[in-house]
Order: C-alpha cells, then structure tokens, then sequence
C-alpha cells in the first residue's frame, strides 16, 4: 500500500470515529434531558410526598379536576410537564431551595452567625461563610505536664521556663495567662503496681518519695499571677507507673471540656500544651484492666480530681477531637524526640493540633510554644458538625478561597494567612432524602472554624410535607359507593361514545385505559399524549397539549406541531433589524426574500454587491454627507456594506477598483472587498478630474519618455547597420583567396539561376562561373 493510499484510509477511519462519537453525545443529551421525566414517572406514586421523594426536579399538581380518569401517579411530573399537560401554575407543588441569612447578629471573626436553610430531597444550596484573624488576641495556656518518672528532667526545667515563656508571649498577646495540670495513667493494674506499698509511693524501691499515680488532676485554673504559677510548679513531685503507655488522652479531655473548673476565658485563644515523653493509651486499652464503658465526653471533676478515671474508658481520637474543637482548643504536644513520630501522625486526625520535638532538658520550650502558637494562628481551618443519626441523610462540600487567590474543591483549610486577612469557605450542603421514621423537624448543623469561639450555626428546613396537605388534593380520592349507572355524564355529546371508547364509566366518571403507548387522560378521556405530532422526540414538541390528535399549544408556541415560536427574537441580527431587513422571520427562522440571499440572518449574498454600479447609491451618500464620521450613522440605510476612508485606493491589492462619477469632469475612486462575508467599500476622499494638474504632468512625462525611448532606439539600429556594412567590405569572400598554400581549386561547371518577380516579364538570366578542376596546388606545378 502507497503513503497516499494508507493516509486516505487513516482519514477515513478517523471521520468514522469521529461520527460515531458524535451520536454518541447526541444519544447522551437525549437521554439526560429525558432522565427527569422519567424519574418522576411511576405507578408507585399515590401521595404528594412520594412525588417529592423521587428528585430535586418532580413537582405536584394538586389541581382538582387535573388528568380527570387518569392515574394519581400522572400528577406528578417535572414543572414543565405539569404546565403542558394543563395543571395551573398555582396548583403545582414544587417546594423551592432557598437560603435565609441572618444578619442581625455581629461579629468580629466569622460571619454570617446564623442560616436558614429549605431543602427538599435531592436539592442542595449553598453559602459562604468569612473568617478574619485578628491582629492580636488574649491567649489562655494551660500546661498539662506528665509527671512520671521519666519526666523528672523536663520538670525541672519547667520552673525555670515558664516565666520566661510568660514574658516571650506577651509580645504576641494581648493579655496571656497560664494554668497547671498533671496526669500519669489510671490507678489500676496493669498500668500501675496495685502493691500496697507502692500504691502510695510508687519509687520506694528507689529511695525517692514519689506522688500516687493518678489519672488527672487540675492543680491551677488560668490566672495571670505568675509568681503563683512558679510556687505550683515548684511543688510538683514525680509519679510512677508500670507500662509505657501514659493516660495523656483521659487528662486532654477533662481539660477541654471543664472549662469553669480551668477557667477557660471565651474571649481568649486556648492552647492545652502536652508535654509528654511516651504516647498515650487508646480506647481499648482499658479493657486490660476490666473497664467497659465507653466515655461520655463530659466534665468529671471531683475536688480537681478526674473521678471516672477508674471506671470510664480512655477517649477514642475522634471524641477527643470533637470535644477539643467544640471547645475552642489547640493542642500542643511538646514530646520527646522518640516519641515525635508517633504524635505526628495525629496531626490528621485532630484539627487545630500542633507537635515539637523537645531537645535535651526542654531548653527549647519557649521557643517551641511561640512557634506552634504563629502555626497554629497561620492556619485557617473549619469543621462541619451534624446531629447524631443524620450525617448519613446530607451531604457536605467545602472549599476554601484562601488570601493568596487558590481554592482547591474539597479543601477546608487555608495555611499562611496572616492577621486582618479573610478566608472565605463555600459550603454547599445537599439533602439525600427525607427520614424514614417521617420526622421532619429542623436539624441543625455547625461550621465552627477550628480554634475560634465563635460558629455558623446552620439551621436546615427539611421539605417533606406538601402544602396541599390540608385541602387533601395531595392524593388520590377514595372510591365511591354503589353508583347509579347512568352513563349521560361519561359522554362529550349526546351522539360521542362513552369516555371516547377509551375507559370505563364509574359512578359518572370516566376511567381512563391504560395504553402501552402513554397516558390516556381527560374528562371524557379525550386526550392523550401520544397520538399528536412528536419532535425531537416529545409529543407536540413539549410545547402543547395532545387533544384529540391535534396539539393545542402554549401561548408561546404555534403551528401543527407547537414547533414554531411566536416570537421573533431568534431572528434578530446584531443590528437590531429582523433578518437584516432581508427576509421575514417563519417559525424561528429566517426566510430571505432575495433568493440571492443566504445566511442565519440573511446577512451573506455575495453576487449581491459584485457590480460597481450596485454601490454607487451608497458612495453617493457619503460624498453627500463630507465623509465625516457621522456620515457612517447617517447612511446606514443605503450601504449595506461597511465603509472605509482611504487616502489613495490604488495602494490595496485585493478587491474590485471602481469609479464613481461624482461631476460630469470628476470621479471618485472606491475598492470593493468581496473577501469577506460582509463586503468592505474603501473609498478615497480626493477626486479624479480630467484637467487634473496631476493627469497633465502624467502625460507630458510619458510623452518625453515615449519620444526619447524612440529617437534613442532609431540612432542604435541606424548604427549597427553601418557597423555591418563595413565589416563586410573589408571581409572578402575568403574562397576567392588564391594566396593560400595547400587549398583546391573546384572543376568548372555551370547552373542556370533563374529569378521570378510579379511585376516584371519572365526573363531568364544566366549566369557563367569558371571553376579550376584541379586544385591550384597543381596548377603552380
């Protein structure tokens, strides 16, 4: 096969595939136009609320003598349907979403506070939501220190550093105060020796008076009384347990949740510092030592003292986080470098969460809190909070539009936001579906942006009820008792079959049939919305009503098929005219009245303008009007095509040159540009006269030229002619010449030459040449 002969193939292929993917489209937005009415069409729909239930885009009609002997499942439909098949506008049943802001509560930090949310199954709406840092704030810090054995080093660096770590944040505070707690693990074995002696001192094997293991206790609630604070720290003794795990979890969540007893302050920044050098027991863990139940994320302070420590389990992460964020809380865990990992891979799992590895003896701990308080600040995050048992009926989307102008679907933090800035989140919440148990009360959901103490309370209105519960058109009326069986209702007319021959006659009414084809309706089942015209598909071309195998269209539509729109705005050009001003405007289209003529809008006619004559009305108006730049408005109606002022048109080379005759001595010059589909008329502003000085230079200067070219040409030729007749005389006929040695000398003969000329008699002329025979070598011999 040639390079020619596979290349063609190869376009040939490729036109087919390209066809084929062409149908396929048109197959696609068939069938998705099509989704909705199906969706809404079943035989399983009695109620206004099953209609509701099946989409965002199904509706109700409610009217009373609506699809009279149809199914109560046909008065459910897409809003569109409903309105073709006749249901007035203020009988259907489409619960809209709407979204209601409540401005009148201020703030500072986030905004809006309070939403009013309208969703009905499969809608969903959306909102925005600013969050702005601000420039300084009152940072309350609480140390939750593990005073186990192995933390004696760190403890003792903490009397000296706190109260330089006091006076570093207060640059970056605006009132900054601390507060004091301690833990180890519960006081059960296995995670502490239940031995009696070591139950009050765990270290008695080492010699050293340590302080009973215990699970949590608060020792100093927030204060600014910083020489308070150092006596506390002073005071602190070592503890003990057995296993490496410590109850770090257990104490985080008592102080987050205790806020009286810690004295968290609303107006402040919480920062609940961890300092740790082993990871934390989790949930199962307490099974070890027989403990059960689950805890209940609440504040069990008894004297400053955890007292469900015995009996409650260690939080699970996700508890912990829900509680820290509900409280308004960033975690700081200050662990050791061996332990870094591990609290690392929480950062994931508790928002607003910060960790630093502490170097030998802590001597980094102020530097290590400054810095986790400017992440933690820098980071702009929120959280989405839903009731119980109704996170699984609503779906949530948030994305971010952090200060830097990125926004990334799905992302809900901003990093590298610095104070004064904004953070918008859009938060768009959909409703899957209605409760089962036919609950429709309000459910609230929150947008708590992490660490802030303040919230986006969400209140959403589910649309499960229709409206026309009360007038009871929101189902299908009950059977009737025994009826007469007079059949003079069921008839159009005296002479018309029962119900039209399509359905039975009960108690008056007409029944419809069921029809394989579609839907048999009406009050003598007269209509249907299957045996009128389809286009594209859909019965009148979902522009009308099917009566009776005609189609009587909407108000806006009109012909045999309720095809043609009444109106004529598809016609319009960019002009404003109808069809240019070239045609008429026929049922949406334009039909031009110049078969010459073609185009959407009748603008193309490219044999229209070809002549120059056709132009000159228009180039006469703008030599009428100065051909200034008013003269364009002004002679719109004449010109059809666009006009140009052009100093010398000679210099354009493509188009047709013309001339117009403005005086009987003068033209003007224009250029016709059909290469466009609008012609172009390029008309020059000086004219062409014939006593033009220029045209008189023009001809004298090609007379002179066109003289001295032929004076020049006669005086070369008349020289060659002489140079010629000289060469010849001076250059006999050289075989004449006897003086050269070694030549021959032709024999004699003789020829007859015979010359004819018509004006003269017929003479015969001889002429004798004597030749030597031998050449004239021999002769000188």
């Amino acid at each position: 096969m040639t390079p020619c002969m596979r290349l063609y193939c190869d376009l040939v292929a490729l036109r087919k595939l390209l066809l084929l993917l062409f149908f396929i489209s048109v197959l696609l937005v068939c069938v998705r136009s099509d989704s909705a009415d199906n969706r809404c069409l079943s035989s399983l729909i009695f109620t206004c609320e099953d209609c509701l239930r099946r989409g965002p885009e199904c509706a109700w009609c409610s009217q009373e003598r609506f699809l009279d002997g149809a199914h109560v499942s046909q008065r459910c439909g897409s809003v569109s349907d409903l309105r073709v098949r006749g249901c007035e506008e203020a009988f259907i049943q489409n619960p809209n979403v709407k979204v209601k802001v409540n401005a009148t509560v201020g703030s500072s930090q986030v905004s809006p506070r309070e939403i009013d949310i309208h969703l009905r199954p499969g809608g969903e709406a959306s909102f925005v939501v600013e969050v702005q840092q601000l420039e300084r704030y009152p940072v309350d810090l609480y140390y939750l220190v593990d005073v186990s054995a192995s933390m004696q080093v760190y403890l003792d660096r903490l009397k000296t550093a706190g109260l330089a770590l006091s006076h570093l944040m207060k640059e970056h505070s605006s009132d900054f105060r601390v507060g004091f707690g301690s833990f180890v693990d519960k006081p059960l074995s296995p995670y502490i020796d239940v031995h009696p002696s070591k139950l009050l001192n765990p270290c008695s094997d080492y010699e050293v008076n340590c302080r009973p293991a215990h699970g949590f206790i608060h020792v100093l609630p927030i204060t600014h009384n910083m020489t308070e604070f150092t006596r506390v720290i002073q005071e602190q003794r070592i503890s003990g347990n057995m296993d490496t795990p410590e109850g770090g979890f257990d104490a985080m969540l008592q102080a987050a949740v205790c806020q009286k007893d810690v004295g968290w302050r609303p107006e402040a920044k919480h920062l609940l510092l961890v300092m740790t050098d082993q990871p934390s027991h989790l949930a199962l863990d307490s099974k070890l030592a027989g403990i059960v139940v689950p805890h209940d994320g609440r504040c069990h302070l008894e004297d400053n003292i955890y007292s469900q420590t015995t009996t409650m389990e260690h939080p699970t992460i996700a508890q912990l986080a829900e509680k820290l964020l509900e409280n308004s809380v960033y975690s700081i865990f200050a662990v050791d470098q061996v332990q870094y990992r591990w609290y690392e891979d929480l950062l994931d799992l508790i928002p607003g969460s910060y960790v630093g590895p502490l170097v030998s003896k802590a001597s980094n701990l102020k530097d290590l809190v400054v810095q986790a308080y400017k992440r933690l600040l820098s980071d702009v995050e929120v959280q989405i909070g839903l009731e119980d048992g109704q996170a699984q009926r609503f779906q949530v989307n948030v994305s971010a539009l952090c200060p830097d102008g990125s926004t990334v679907s799905g992302n809900t933090k901003c990093s590298g936001v610095r104070p004064t800035q904004t953070v918008s989140f859009k938060v768009t919440v959909g409703m899957m579906g209605c409760p089962e148990d036919g609950d429709d009360r309000d459910v609230v959901m929150s947008v708590r942006p992490v660490g802030f103490n303040e919230s986006v309370s969400v209140r959403i209105r589910q649309s499960c009820v229709c409206g026309c519960a009360q007038t009871g058109l929101c189902r299908d009326d009950p059977s009737s008792s025994d009826c007469p069986a007079d059949t003079s209702s069921c008839r159009a007319h005296r002479g018309a079959a029962v119900c039209s021959g399509r359905g039975l006659c009960k108690c008056g009414t007409c029944v419809c049939d069921s029809s394989r084809l579609g839907h048999i309706y009406g009050k003598f089942c007269e209509m249907d919305d299957f045996s009128c015209p389809y286009v594209k598909g859909r019965v009148c071309g979902g522009h009308g009503r099917c009566v009776s195998g005609e189609c009587v269209c909407l108000s806006d539509w009109t012909g045999e098929s309720c095809d043609c729109p009444v109106s004529t705005e598809s016609c319009v050009s960019d002009d404003g005219l109808i069809c240019s001003g070239w045609g008429k405007c026929v049922c949406g289209k334009c039909v031009c009245d110049d078969a010459r003529r073609s185009g959407a809008f009748c603008e193309k006619c490219p044999i229209c303008y070809s002549s120059c004559q056709s132009h000159w009305s228009c180039v006469r108006c703008h030599l009428s009007k100065g051909l200034g730049s008013d003269a364009v408005q002004l002679c719109n109606h004449s010109c059809a095509p666009a006009v140009q002022y052009v100093d010398d048109v000679s210099d354009l080379l493509r188009g047709k040159h013309c001339l117009y005759p403005s005086s009987e001595k003068c033209q003007h010059r224009f250029l016709v540009d059909l290469a466009s589909d609008r012609p172009q008329l390029h008309i020059s502003p000086h004219p062409v006269c014939v006593w033009s000085r220029r045209y008189l230079k023009t001809f004298l200067s090609t007379f002179l030229l066109t003289v001295t070219l032929g004076i020049g040409m006669l005086a070369v030729v008349r020289q060659l002619l002489r140079a010629g007749n000289c060469s010849w005389q001076s250059n006999p006929d050289p075989q004449f010449d006897h003086s050269r040695k070694n030549s021959y000398v032709p024999t004699t003969n003789e020829k007859t030459i015979t010359y004819r000329r018509d004006s003269l008699p017929n003479l015969p002329v001889e002429m004798h040449a004597h030749m030597p025979k031998k050449p004239l070598s021999d002769a000188w011999q």
